[in-house]
């Protein structure tokens, strides 16, 4: 990871979502793209786990050979034709990832995402000020407050809707979005598919 960072200084990178938030601390000048499947930098790519490797590859001989061609290479694999490097990883459910100093305020925050949790709230609830606060989000989880917040409150959409038969109007008001457009909204911006079709896929049966 070392020598391959001077590479990518100053472009856009993906890597698994665990590892994600210490990307972004160790390496500031890549601008980390936590939730994209990969990254196309024309001569460096990164992707962010095994199957997103795969898909990379398709996208490779798709860019160099054509479309006929990443075709047949899917059918030979027996894998389904690419899927965009835009669309965003599923499986983002962890813990707060923070050093010690912001750990206690980022649980916090996971159990109040229902209230409305302005930049000021928050930076009252850590006894900063609203500059510090942003300041050591960006250092420790590699995002603004509002950034964190508002994925936090996609995850917990994600578990709503995989656990339990709620609307997706209770989901939204449960998870703080405080109605279904906006749940749909920044779901849709995150994750790259609608809540209702994300239940489909991983809700109970």
């Amino acid at each position: 990871m070392l020598a391959a960072s001077g590479a990518l200084n100053g472009l856009r990178a993906t890597t698994h979502w665990r590892a994600a938030s210490a990307l972004a601390r160790q390496f500031p000048a890549i601008r980390v793209e936590p939730d994209l499947l990969f990254v196309d930098n024309g001569r460096v790519l990164t992707s962010a786990g095994a199957a997103a490797g795969l898909d990379l590859c398709l996208h490779l001989v798709r860019r160099d050979m054509g479309s006929a061609i990443a075709a047949n290479t899917a059918r030979a694999a027996v894998m389904p034709l690419e899927r965009s490097g835009g669309q965003a990883q599923f499986i983002v459910h962890q813990e707060p990832d923070a050093d010690e100093s912001l750990a206690p305020l980022l649980v916090w925050i996971e159990r109040n995402l229902k209230k409305r949790l302005s930049l000021t709230s928050v930076a009252c609830q850590a006894a900063m000020s609203n500059r510090t606060l942003s300041r050591r989000f960006r250092e420790q989880v590699g995002a603004a407050p509002a950034q964190w917040i508002t994925k936090a409150r996609v995850r917990r959409a994600q578990k709503l809707l995989e656990t339990t038969r709620l609307s997706i109007e209770q989901v939204a008001t449960e998870s703080g979005f405080h109605s279904a457009s906006v749940l749909r909204e920044h779901f849709s911006a995150i994750l790259g598919t609608s809540p209702r079709a994300y239940r489909q896929a991983f809700g109970i049966t």
